[in-house]
């Protein structure tokens, strides 16, 4: 089977946004990676595309969004001092509204780099 490759990607996990990696993918999904650090490596190789959960779960039982938003809403209404963390592993917009939504409900942001 022939391998496409993919020269210069651009790696978003951990937030360096390394740009001089090389993939290697076999049309279904990517088994070979260059110059990506191990995290970068694992993050490209397996995620994917593919459903493999529900779209969302409340108390572990498979849920819709729809029910997922309202359920969150009600986390974060309770909530005496919300906590909007993990942001490191998504986009800029998507960044962006979690600021928002933190500012909105008066909760506090943190990366992952406070650890």
């Amino acid at each position: 089977m022939e391998l496409t490759v993919v020269k210069n990607a651009t790696c978003t996990f951990c937030g360096c946004v390394c740009d001089d990696i090389e993939l290697h993918a076999d049309h279904r999904r990517i088994v070979h990676t260059k110059a990506a650090c191990v995290l970068g490596a694992s993050w490209f190789k397996n995620h994917t595309a593919e459903r493999l959960y529900p779209e969302a779960l409340i108390d572990g039982r498979e849920a819709t969004v729809d029910e997922a938003v309202e359920a969150a809403a009600h986390y974060l209404h309770d909530a005496a001092l919300p906590l909007v963390y993990g942001l490191s592993n998504i986009t800029c917009e998507a960044q962006r509204e979690a600021i928002s939504l933190a500012e909105l409900i008066g909760g506090v942001v943190d990366s992952h780099t406070s650890l």
